[in-house]
């Protein structure tokens, strides 16, 4: 069932603002990954021990995606924006200002609360505007992390060469304030109840085809997203330590994270177009499969050219993956929890890059390789592909929404 406010003209005009906020507001999520050989070297610390800033980034951003969810459903996106950027900012000066890597490390914990906003909680709210389209929305929200993956980077490795990583931070808190806040309160107007009855309807439907409660599903979900991310993880975190270890330099391997991060952007683009017509299990189906034989393809080729290649080609299979997680909760699951229910299988995903990105630090740490660490990326992906083989085997079609 839908209501007129779904798919409407200020459904796309909210989309267009939620992409912009997103886009800004992810920033702090890369920033760790370009800066992790400096900290590395300023701190004189080991491969795992430099992992550790972006391991507490990740847990922050985990937490915040489900805390920050559950305050968008009470009180709306607007304030938890607003005390959002405030807290991204804050975290931003309490890095630069850190003496130690373990004190560098919790202030990036309060950088993953603060950043989370612009995920999990961003698309649980832009769900609500759309019901035929939501798959492209959702998809569209979730590209902004990606994007902010692909811009900043290389943007921030410039900054970073001529002045040193705390400039690069004290930058990012002044764009999170500039931007953020005054393009939050375009964002106040309420979604009507009308619509949300109309939503919980067709989700009541889907619920009964895949015979399984709220929670249980919440659960499994969780699980399949912790597999996914680890093996995500290897090549998105490590991917300028791997360039430099290798002779290429950071400046090769921000690039490589861009090329990786554009692909996911086009790969979440058309993962949402084909979502409205699969459905979010089928499309988490595909784009598993799909990184798993990217994760293939690094383990005998370590050429510039190839890595080149195969970032690019990891970037266009992986990027549907997490989104499709929010669309399957948002088929089967209540739209009135949808903050608390996205908010908690996307903090899985999370910490599930959060334990990869340590657990291939560590491994590097044992081994001096990342062959070993590609391997184990690869078998927590076949965790994910076989939970979300045995969904669809007991899914059957999708409820179709019908106007009211």
């Amino acid at each position: 069932m839908t209501h007129p406010v779904h798919d409407s003209a200020y459904s796309w005009f909210r989309l267009a603002i939620t992409l912009a906020i997103a886009a800004v507001s992810s920033a702090g999520m890369w920033a760790v990954i370009v800066v992790m050989p400096a900290i590395e070297a300023q701190f004189g610390t080991g491969r795992a021990a430099s992992s550790m800033p972006y391991t507490l980034t990740m847990i922050g951003f985990a937490f915040g995606n489900m805390w920050l969810g559950r305050l968008v459903d009470r009180m709306g996106v607007t304030r938890a924006l607003i005390g959002a950027a405030l807290l991204s900012a804050l975290s931003y000066l309490l890095a630069t200002l850190a003496p130690t890597i373990q004190l560098l490390s919790l202030a990036h914990l309060l950088m993953g609360l603060g950043t989370a906003i612009g995920f999990g909680p961003l698309m649980a709210d832009i769900s609500h505007w759309f019901m035929r389209r939501r798959g492209i929305a959702v998809a569209v929200v979730a590209s902004g992390n990606y994007l902010a993956g692909a811009i900043w980077p290389a943007l921030m490795a410039d900054v970073l060469a001529g002045r040193g990583w705390q400039a690069v931070y004290l930058s990012l808190a002044v764009l999170t304030l500039a931007v953020v806040i005054p393009l939050s309160l375009v964002l106040r107007r309420r979604l009507p109840d009308e619509a949300h009855l109309a939503a919980a309807a067709t989700a009541q439907v889907n619920a009964r085809s895949v015979g399984l409660g709220p929670r249980p599903l919440q659960y499994l979900l969780g699980i399949a997203g912790i597999g996914c991310c680890v093996a995500m993880s290897m090549p998105q975190v490590h991917i300028v330590s791997y360039c430099v270890g290798l002779g290429y330099g950071p400046a090769v391997g921000a690039e490589m994270l861009s090329l990786m991060l554009l692909g996911g952007v086009v790969s979440r683009i058309v993962s949402g177009l084909v979502a409205d017509r699969l459905g979010g299990l089928r499309t988490l189906l595909i784009g598993s499969v799909l990184q798993c034989a990217a994760l293939f393809l690094f383990l005998p080729y370590d050429g510039m050219v190839p890595l080149y290649v195969i970032s690019t080609l990891f970037g266009l299979s992986q990027g549907g993956i997490v989104p499709s997680y929010a669309l399957v909760v948002r088929e089967y699951m209540p739209p009135r929890e949808a903050g608390a229910r996205v908010g908690f299988v996307l903090m899985m995903t999370i910490l599930g890059m959060a334990l990869g990105g340590w657990m291939s630090g560590w491994i590097y740490d044992l081994t001096s390789s990342y062959q070993l660490a590609f391997i184990n990326g690869i078998a927590w992906n076949a965790l994910n592909i076989a939970i979300a083989l045995w969904l669809l085997s007991r899914s059957r079609p999708r409820a179709h929404a019908v106007p009211v």
